[in-house]
């Protein structure tokens, strides 16, 4: 959990940074930084997509994936609640940027891979080069949405953490396979955020989010079953 807590550390402390550079950067900066963000969230989505779905070994799992989990996050409202209690203690547009910081933190390879490493084999490798770019990035997003990119730190930690102590439970099932589709489908949901910071297409992503756990799910079908 060193790696974790390091990455979660960083991002808060990006954010602290980031926050002060908001306060001295005109109107004129802050929407070329949005813009900025918008092109590296479709790019970050469209590299991930290009790069694994190739080795898919279900090619419409990502379809099946995102459908289900689209109506499942529709049907609990997430995006909704989510905006609600961020507009509730904020202002401005600090849901959308949090939920994007939530997407390019939580769904990127070195933040699945990571901690699944250090669970399995001791690595932390991936972990604090993961922090070390969180950081960086953090700096950016809280520079343009404010420090309340920091709670992203919290929901990084829950998510780095469940991946951690689920992989020291299932070693045997954990496999690249389902890393692949999960990402294949994190790819298409930080594409969906970059759109929306861009303004091109409205969507509501964290209504998507269910999406990811449609992959482990099947996963463990067939695992038990042994199809």
């Amino acid at each position: 959990m060193y790696g974790t807590i390091f990455n979660t550390l960083m991002i808060i402390i990006g954010s602290i940074v980031g926050s002060v550079f908001k306060k001295g950067i005109k109107d004129e900066y802050h929407t070329i930084l949005m813009q900025a963000m918008g092109l590296v969230a479709m790019g970050l989505g469209i590299n991930a997509i290009v790069q694994h779905l190739p080795s898919s070994q279900y090619p419409v799992l990502f379809i099946v994936s995102l459908a289900i989990g689209g109506l499942l996050g529709q049907r609990l409202d997430l995006e909704g609640r989510f905006n609600a209690l961020v507009n509730k203690y904020s202002k401005g547009n600090l849901a959308e940027g949090l939920s994007t910081a939530i997407l390019l933190f939580c769904i990127g390879t070195l933040s699945i891979i990571g901690p699944i490493e250090a669970a399995l084999k001791g690595n932390y490798t991936y972990l604090l080069a993961n922090g070390v770019l969180d950081g960086i990035t953090s700096i950016v997003l809280a520079s343009t949405f404010g420090i309340g990119i920091a709670f992203a730190g919290i929901v990084l930690f829950l998510w780095q953490g469940s991946i951690y102590l689920i992989a020291l439970l299932m070693e045997s099932t954990i496999n690249n396979s389902l890393l692949n589709e999960v990402t294949i489908v994190g790819g298409f949901l930080i594409l969906a955020s970059g759109l929306s910071i861009l303004g091109i297409k409205k969507f509501n992503t964290l209504n998507l989010l269910p999406s990811l756990l449609i992959p482990p799910f099947l996963f463990l079908i067939i695992h038990f079953f042994h199809l």
